[in-house]
């Protein structure tokens, strides 16, 4: 049984537009619509990529994120220096491996964890 096959992500974060424009260039995508005067930033989906969505909210985000996005790169230092450069952080500027997997866990600029990885 399927329940769904619309796939999107929403992100709960205190400045939507800020967040969907860092995601935008980390990302290589756009700004698809806007919505209840800014509340709601959807960023533009692909084949490969999925919906998001920034959605405002009152509070700061507190502890670790339960789920996070992987994103795959060719080159991990350039990738780390662009996110870096667009207002993201590197937290513990540790890079982890297993097997062939090899990556960092970085930060958007509301403190949203996320993975580069090459493998």
């Amino acid at each position: 049984m399927s329940v769904g096959s619309f796939l999107f992500a929403t992100v709960d974060c205190l400045d939507p537009d800020r967040l969907a424009r860092f995601w935008c260039a980390v990302l290589g995508t756009e700004v698809d619509a806007v919505m209840d005067d800014g509340r709601y930033v959807f960023l533009k989906g692909s084949a490969s990529l999925p919906v998001l969505c920034f959605q405002r909210v009152p509070e700061v985000k507190e502890g670790k994120s339960r789920m996070h996005l992987d994103i795959a790169v060719s080159d991990l230092d350039a990738a780390t220096a662009q996110v870096l450069e667009l207002g993201g952080t590197w937290p513990d500027e540790v890079q982890r491996t297993l097997d062939t997997f090899v990556w960092r866990t970085l930060a958007d600029p509301e403190g949203n964890e996320f993975d580069l990885a090459v493998s």
